[in-house]
C-alpha cells in the first residue's frame, strides 16, 4: 500500500514538515510495511520556505534585518544554491508572529525588512526569488520593500517620505532611479493563494486591515490612502495592477511587486505541487492523507487540503484530512472529495495545551485511523 502524506501546516503549532512525519509515524505504527511519501505543502504564506527546502535539499540562510516597526531582527530565507533560487516569507522579517498584539501599528509597520531580505538575496547571485505572501503586518503596499531595494517616495514638498501604511496618501512622486538594477535579470515569482484585488470591499484594508490592526473607524482612511498611492503607481508605471488577482494579498505587496518588478503571481500551493510531482505521486497511491490546523468554510476556498482532494478526485483516490478544529458542513467537504475529516484531539483540553502537543496528537489521530481502517476497511475504500 503506497500512501501519500501531504499535511499544511497547523499554524502556530506544527509545520507541514513535522506534521507529516508525526502522521507518517502513527501509520507506521500500525502498518510497518507500507509505503510512505511525505510531501510538506503549503499555499504561499507560513511553512513555504520549509516545505519548498524539504522538496529541494536547499539551505537556510540567515540576515541582519528590520522588523516591521524598524528593529533589528535575525530573520532567515531559503536558498537553493544548484538553482540560484531564493525562497522569502514576508512574514519572516515582516509577519504578525513578530509583533505582540498591542504592537501593532498600521500607520508605522513596513516591509523593509522583507526587502533587505531581497537584497541579500541578489547578492547571492539569485537568478530566480520566489517571495510567499502571508502573514504580513502591514498595510503598507510594499513601499517599504521597495524602499530597501533603491525606490524613493516623495511628498509634494519633494521630501523623502521614511514609508508606512499610514504614509501612503503623502506620496506625490515616485523615483525608480536606483532600483537595485540586478531585478531586470531576476525571474520574481508571487507565492500566494490570496487572490483579493487591492481596492475595494474585496481589497488589502477591508478584508485583511482588522488583523493587522486597522481599526473600524480607520478603515476609509486607509483605503483612501492605498487609492492614492495606486493612482499615483499608475502613472509612474504605465501599468495598472490594481483589480490584479493577488494585488491585495499581504497588505497590497502583491500589487507593488507585480508594478513594479514584472513579477508574476502563482498559486503557492501549485508551485509545491510542480516542484513535488504530487500529481503523479497521487496518481499511483491507494490512499492519500493531508490536513490543516482549522478546517472549515473558508478551506473550500482553495486551501491545501482541497487543493490535493482535487487533485487525487481526478483518480479515484480516498482523501483523509486530520485538523485540530472542525467547523461545517461535513457533507459540502465530502462533495469536494474529503469523505474522512479525523480531529486530533482526542479529549477534553484547551487550545494551548492542544496546540503544544501537535505532533504527539497528530501520531496518536493517524495510528487511530489506521486501526478503524484495519477494523472497518469499507470506511477507508
Amino acid at each position: 500500500m503506497k500512501i501519500i502524506i501531504a499535511p499544511d501546516s497547523f499554524k502556530g503549532s506544527v509545520s507541514s514538515t513535522k506534521a507529516a512525519l508525526a502522521i507518517e509515524r502513527g501509520i507506521k505504527s500500525v502498518l510497518s510495511d507500507c509505503e510512505t511519501i511525505c510531501i510538506p505543502m503549503a499555499d504561499g504564506g507560513e511553512g513555504t520556505v520549509e516545505a519548498i527546502l524539504a522538496i529541494t535539499g536547499g539551505k537556510e540562510i540567515y540576515e541582519n534585518v528590520n522588523d516591521p516597526l524598524g528593529r533589528p531582527i535575525q530573520a532567515s530565507f531559503g536558498w537553493v544554491e544548484e538553482e540560484r533560487t531564493a525562497v522569502i516569507e514576508v512574514a519572516a522579517a515582516s509577519g504578525l508572529p513578530l509583533l505582540k498584539k498591542e504592537e501593532l501599528n498600521p500607520d508605522q509597520a513596513s516591509t523593509y525588512g522583507t526587502g533587505q531580505l531581497v537584497k541579500r538575496a541578489l547578492d547571492l547571485g539569485a537568478k530566480k526569488i520566489i517571495i510567499g505572501l502571508g502573514g504580513s503586518a502591514t498595510v503598507d503596499a510594499g513601499t517599504g520593500l521597495l524602499q530597501a531595494l533603491g525606490v524613493k517616495f516623495f511628498n509634494q514638498h519633494e521630501e523623502e517620505i521614511i514609508m508606512g501604511g499610514g504614509r501612503l496618501g503623502e506620496i506625490d512622486r515616485i523615483d525608480t532611479d536606483e532600483l537595485d538594477i540586478r531585478l531586470l535579470q531576476t525571474e520574481v515569482v508571487i507565492a500566494s493563494d490570496v487572490m483579493n484585488p487591492l481596492l475595494g470591499e474585496e481589497g488589502a484594508v477591508n478584508v485583511f486591515g482588522a488583523q493587522k490592526g486597522v481599526r473600524e473607524d480607520e478603515m476609509d482612511v486607509f483605503e483612501s490612502g492605498m487609492n492614492h498611492f495606486a493612482n499615483v503607481v499608475v502613472e509612474t508605471v504605465q501599468k495598472d495592477y490594481r483589480q490584479a488577482h493577488g494585488a491585495g494579498a499581504a497588505g497590497g505587496i502583491g500589487f507593488s511587486l507585480l508594478s513594479f518588478l514584472n513579477a508574476r503571481l502563482q498559486s503557492g500551493f501549485s508551485l509545491i505541487s510542480e516542484l513535488s510531482n504530487l500529481k503523479e505521486q497521487i496518481r499511483t497511491a491507494q490512499i492519500v492523507m493531508t490536513g490543516e490546523g482549522k478546517m472549515d468554510k473558508q478551506s473550500l476556498y482553495g486551501k491545501v487540503p482541497i487543493g490535493i482532494a482535487k487533485i487525487a478526485k481526478e483518480f479515484d483516490i480516498p482523501v483523509c484530512a486530520f485538523t485540530g478544529k472542525f467547523e461545517g458542513d461535513m457533507q459540502l467537504f465530502k462533495q469536494h472529495g474529503i469523505p474522512i475529516i479525523v480531529p486530533i484531539v482526542d479529549g477534553p483540553m484547551d487550545v494551548t495545551t492542544a496546540m503544544n502537543r501537535g505532533e504527539e496528537l497528530l501520531e496518536k489521530a493517524a495510528e487511530r485511523l489506521m486501526i478503524w481502517g484495519q477494523a472497518f476497511s469499507k470506511v477507508i475504500k
